[in-house]
């Protein structure tokens, strides 16, 4: 129960903060264009706490944590009294009711902007992208990837993680190009390329470092109980944190990966584990329980690894002065900017499968792992996620902004607003895509539960 309270809390600060700065972005602008706010809500439904200020617009915040609106002054919705037209959104030239529209996207790019900013201001360390096994017949194999080789770029783009390769990586998917990665080990720095040949991801849970042949290389991590779950098998059995596993079935275990793939063999089985607790050795007997992972039973007991400090010289320092920062947060954000593009590109063209569309499940999910992991980690994810809602929003389809901005943009050339016929027309098509797209996300979501 408290893995879900936490996993609600951090849904909803990551919407309440995305979705306040989107909806900042149409309030400011429509102030500054002598619009009358009326109400600035952040979630729907009846609000929970509201007040107002000296203009007489209402900041509130709703029940409902699943976005949130800017209500102005609009003919549209009824009557106007006189003295107060100049103040309607529908009185404002088609110029200004688009700078309004594009300001919430706008808003979520210029958050994301920031936060890579203050990432970089305030530095980072991350794992330096060494390579550990490579598969054999893969395309890392064909372009002569080898063990130990550290990766510097991909198709000449400057890389300072695994993040930064599965993004580059997923970018290349589906496609018959070519590809390079500019690599160093100690004959020094030079570049590898290969032909992707429309190398394709799974449907589900789709890893672009796997299927191109790469596996990160990770410290020794021995076979070290770091946590005990609580009502597990685990601590069934009599395990403890601390314990290190010497056997399984008196077979000997070499670290951590070799007992994880013990237990997942053995769902039901009662294993015999010896384990060496205070200097000394004893026998446990461990029934790993039965859960199924991608159609296939696996065993799991309820324990976590000990932690392992990783090696200085697999640790890189990011850092980058007040000035040097900016160029590195706007390429960071166009980054994010154009892999969502090209996301969104090839799950239309069907070089992506739909099933990574997500919804606020897995969001949810993603937002409490990154609260968890930290600060950089979370900042990143709502940086992320803000480009997204900002390219989302932008998109041409009657509802969004970017449906509007269409709108005002054929009003400005023909000189004259759509018919309320055709713009009804379209918001009754633009709900329909709109509530289509959220029921196919809810259901990949309910999927990977």
């Amino acid at each position: 129960m408290l893995d879900i309270l936490q996993t609600v809390l951090a849904l909803i600060v990551t919407l309440g903060i995305l979705v306040t700065i989107h909806e900042y972005g149409h309030f400011w602008v429509a102030r500054r264009c002598g619009v009358r706010v009326l109400r600035f809500s952040v979630g729907f439904g009846n609000p929970i706490f509201s007040r107002y200020d000296r203009h007489g617009t209402e900041f509130a915040i709703a029940a409902i944590p699943l976005g949130g609106y800017v209500k102005m002054l609009d003919e549209r919705e009824g009557p106007v009294p006189e003295e107060q037209r100049h103040e309607a959104f529908t009185s404002k030239p088609p110029g200004q009711r688009i700078a309004i529209a594009a300001a919430g996207p706008v808003a979520n790019f210029m958050f994301a902007i920031a936060a890579y900013w203050l990432l970089s201001v305030v530095g980072f360390t991350t794992v330096a992208p060494i390579t550990g096994d490579i598969t054999e017949g893969s395309i890392a194999d064909a372009m002569g990837l080898r063990s130990g080789m550290e990766i510097h770029q991909v198709d000449g783009r400057d890389v300072t993680s695994w993040r930064d390769i599965n993004m580059r990586l997923l970018e290349r998917a589906g496609e018959d190009s070519s590809i390079s990665l500019t690599v160093s080990d100690g004959q020094g720095r030079r570049t590898l390329n290969a032909e992707l040949g429309g190398w394709q991801l799974p449907d589900e849970n789709p890893s672009p470092l796997s299927q191109f042949g790469l596996t990160p290389l990770r410290p020794d991590v021995p076979a070290v109980i770091g946590e005990v779950v609580p009502g597990g098998q685990a601590q069934a059995g009599g395990l403890e944190a601390g314990d290190r596993v010497v056997a399984v079935d008196g077979e000997p275990i070499a670290d951590w990966y070799e007992l994880v793939e013990r237990i997942q063999q053995s769902p039901g089985k009662t294993q015999q584990w010896l384990v060496e607790r205070s200097g000394e050795q004893q026998t446990l007997d461990i029934t790993p329980a039965t859960r199924t992972v991608d159609g296939t039973e696996q065993g799991h007991v309820g324990a976590g690894v000990a932690q392992v400090d990783w090696p200085e010289n697999m640790l890189r320092d990011v850092r980058y002065g007040p000035v040097a920062a900016i160029p590195n947060a706007f390429s960071e954000t166009w980054s994010d900017t154009r892999l969502t593009l090209v996301a969104i590109k090839k799950m239309i063209t069907g070089l992506l499968s739909p099933t990574n569309l997500s919804g606020p499940i897995t969001i949810a999910r993603v937002a409490e792992a990154s609260v968890s992991s930290g600060f950089e980690d979370f900042v990143r994810f709502l940086a992320y996620l803000s480009v997204s809602l900002g390219i989302l929003n932008l998109l041409p389809i009657p509802v969004l902004d970017g449906g509007h901005i269409v709108y005002y943009a054929i009003e400005a050339v023909r000189r004259r607003p759509l018919s309320e016929q055709v713009q009804a027309l379209g918001l009754r098509i633009g709900m329909a895509m709109i509530l289509t797209l959220m029921v196919f996300a809810l259901y990949n979501d309910l999927m990977r539960l």
